[in-house]
């Protein structure tokens, strides 16, 4: 009799630890797949992909302009794609410029004569320092988390040819340069230091015809610079315009850009 109680209290005892250890492993397997999840991790991933989705356009503006003074371009893109595209307009420091003898005014490099043609002098130690310059800014901009074929650079005049340089000197493939009545600012040599990265990167080039301040010629001269070193360069020439941004480049613009972005993949 005391044999047959041993017996049944031991399977007793193994029923109970064998119910024990399963639960135990139940809650072990609830509490690895059904915590919470951290809403602080799942905030900054949905951030970091909304940066990395959004585009960035810079802008440079022209000799003697201002930052501020260019924002109202971005009006003019009311496409959808558009919505979530972070502007930058910064202004240039102030400079003794040689081509108005010598006056101080937001210069981003010195420019010797006006009319700028594709001879003219070359101001390179300024025009480098202003590229390192805008590619802090685009450094910044890829830092937070924006994807670096979604930059875009674009600028007028002086801005323009600022503009040329840095994309072309950026270790990069970015989205594109918008060149506006603008021209190459720099030797040959300049050419020898385009990264294999940086020539994927789409140039578009507008000028006007009758531009009295960069001449046509200035303009017509920088695409066939970048088509022998293999980049991809549109040219358009607006006739009757002079020097000056006209709304139908700025649409044009609109719709290259367009076409670049992800989304329109």
């Amino acid at each position: 009799m005391h044999q047959v109680l041993l017996t049944l209290t031991a399977r007793r005892l193994i029923e109970i630890f064998s119910l024990t250890l399963l639960l135990g492993t139940a809650i072990f397997i609830a509490s690895v797949f059904l915590q919470p999840k951290n809403p602080s991790s799942s905030s900054s991933q949905k951030q970091q992909s909304m940066a990395a989705a959004r585009s960035f356009v810079l802008w440079l503006h022209g000799l003697g302009d201002s930052g501020p003074a260019n924002e109202p371009i971005k009006t003019l893109f009311t496409s959808p794609e558009f919505r979530t595209t972070k502007w930058s307009f910064p202004s240039a420091p102030i400079a003794p410029v040689s081509c108005n003898y010598g006056a101080k005014m937001p210069s981003w490099f010195d420019i010797h004569e006006i009319p700028v043609t594709a001879d003219s002098p070359k101001d390179e130690s300024g025009l480098l320092k202003a590229v390192q310059h805008v590619h802090a800014m685009i450094d910044k901009e890829i830092a937070a988390g924006t994807n670096p074929e979604n930059v875009f650079v674009c600028g007028f005049s002086q801005g323009g040819a600022l503009t040329l340089t840095s994309v072309l000197l950026y270790p990069k493939t970015l989205g594109g340069g918008a060149v506006f009545s603008g021209w190459a600012p720099f030797n040959s040599s300049i050419m020898e230091q385009v990264s294999l990265d940086a020539k994927r990167t789409p140039i578009l080039w507008l000028h006007g015809m009758s531009d009295p301040t960069v001449l046509f010629e200035a303009g017509q001269a920088g695409p066939p610079i970048l088509e022998q070193a293999g980049i991809s360069c549109e040219f358009k020439a607006y006739p009757g315009l002079g020097h000056s941004i006209s709304n139908a480049e700025l649409k044009y613009l609109e719709s290259w850009i367009k076409t670049r972005l992800p989304s329109s993949s």
